[in-house]
């Protein structure tokens, strides 16, 4: 069967992918798109559809479900992702006419569906547009904010918990904003001044980081320019937060490091950037299929010094027993601290998953600890800003481990050279929170450790 080719094509699948499969949004998205063939307009929808239906799922299942008959859950997959997306446009777009949301939505359920789903569609979809459903809008509690910003209840309860409910109502508002389209200039083509000016050349225009000096922020860049600068190394999409996990293992040139959970390679090749691509990096993965992505990606921005290396972080002091020194965990967690990039995610991780979370996290740094030398330092840091996750790792890690103590965060973030950079919030010793409501940034938990000499 043919891919999707209009906007609202694309939507549906990734959507219904997303429900029936789980998928990753972000990664399918960009996947369609970039054999759709769409023009920036229709991109620009397929990708507000996407993300819009995802971020305010609760809401558009509580007007739903006041006009269906049939438990929403009970529909297909499909049929049930057409009328999340109607209804979504119906309470949330403006721009798009009641009658074309509704006809757009019918036409969609008669080609993945039958007649009698097209005509279930309609009906319910115009009882939404006509009844004025009015969402309740109490958020003096945390089940009204869970409900108000389309968030599981369990979570608004804890952050209620840690940060009131003004924290706790931004943090929600910040995770339902559309994220800030980072990017990394690579330094190993150009310096951030001038790796900004050729972009600009090619059409790409950016506005500097406040957090560091590569990073910078897109706000306008057509799709064939982006895709050749992409192409030819002269960016990395990232996350500003992301960014600061390397900065802080201010890794030196010459020196031999080791990314001890490197995925495809985002932070693999930051490092080896700001090692100005002298030394040696180990980049460590149990996927041979993101080995795979993280050569290619190397290869793309000139990055000589990485080695990609299938080995499982939590025997690497076996490994290389004092080999590094500095090594990085960036551990898999919960993903809870990019839910504007990953909304899917809300509703996929409970309460239950996160002590398991956790005790992955302690057997991944412990047995990366063996392998810093003496003197050297070990990072942690986890997407996530859940105390049963990073915080809890990095206390019992310090506990375990008595050759190792706290290293002062100092300094970062770096900032740009021109504005000072907004201050990381404190944990305990040797350890910050970046939260997306106060830095504008993914939510992440780090941690610096230096092994005693």
């Amino acid at each position: 069967m043919d891919g999707p080719r209009t906007s609202r094509e694309v939507a549906l699948e990734v959507l219904h992918r997303v429900d029936a499969d789980r998928a990753f949004s972000g990664t399918l998205l960009h996947h369609l798109l970039d054999h759709a063939g769409l023009s920036a307009p229709e991109e620009a929808l397929a990708t507000e559809l996407t993300y819009g239906t995802l971020r305010h799922r609760a809401e558009v299942d509580w007007a739903l479900e006041r006009c269906l008959r049939t438990p929403l859950d009970d529909l297909p997959s499909r049929i049930r992702t057409v009328l999340r997306m109607g209804a979504y446009q119906l309470l949330f777009l403006d721009r798009i006419p009641p009658s074309a949301a509704c006809f757009e939505a019918v036409e969609q359920a008669k080609r993945v569906g039958h007649r009698g789903t097209a005509r279930l569609v309609n009906a319910v979809l115009r009882r939404v547009a006509a009844a004025d459903v009015a969402i309740p809008r109490d958020e003096s509690t945390a089940e009204g904010i869970a409900l108000r910003h389309s968030h599981p209840a369990w979570l608004v309860r804890r952050w209620v918990e840690r940060f009131g409910v003004d924290g706790a109502r931004a943090l929600c508002r910040a995770d339902n904003r559309t994220p800030p389209a980072s990017i990394r200039l690579n330094t190993l083509r150009a310096a951030p001044a001038a790796g900004a000016a050729r972009l600009a050349e090619m059409g790409i225009r950016t506005d500097p980081s406040a957090l560091l000096p590569e990073g910078r922020r897109v706000f306008d860049a057509p799709q064939a320019a982006r895709r050749a600068a992409y192409a030819a190394g002269w960016f990395s999409p990232q996350d500003e937060g992301s960014m600061l996990v390397s900065r802080l293992v201010a890794p030196v040139p010459g020196e031999t490091v080791i990314d001890a959970c490197a995925g495809s390679g985002g932070k693999t090749t930051h490092l080896a950037a700001l090692m100005e691509n002298r030394g040696r990096i180990l980049a460590c993965d149990t996927a041979p299929a993101k080995l795979e992505a993280l050569s290619r990606h190397a290869a793309r921005v000139g990055a000589t010094i990485i080695e990609g290396v299938h080995c499982d972080a939590a025997r690497l002091g076996e490994q290389y027993p004092g080999f590094a020194d500095r090594v990085l965990v960036d551990s898999p967690c919960s993903g809870l601290g990019v839910l504007a990039r990953r909304p899917e995610i809300r509703w996929r991780v409970g309460p239950d998953q996160l002590p398991g979370l956790g005790a992955r996290q302690r057997e991944l740094l412990a047995g990366a600890a063996g392998a810093v030398r003496p003197g050297g330092l070990l990072v942690f840091a986890v997407c996530s800003l859940e105390p049963d996750e990073g915080p809890a790792a990095a206390a019992w890690f310090l506990d375990a481990h008595r050759d190792y103590e706290p290293d002062p965060i100092r300094g970062w973030p770096p900032g740009n050279g021109d504005d000072p950079a907004p201050a990381p919030a404190r944990g305990g010793p040797g350890t910050a929170f970046l939260y997306p409501h106060v830095h504008d940034t993914d939510g992440f938990f780090v941690a610096a450790f230096r092994r005693r000499r």
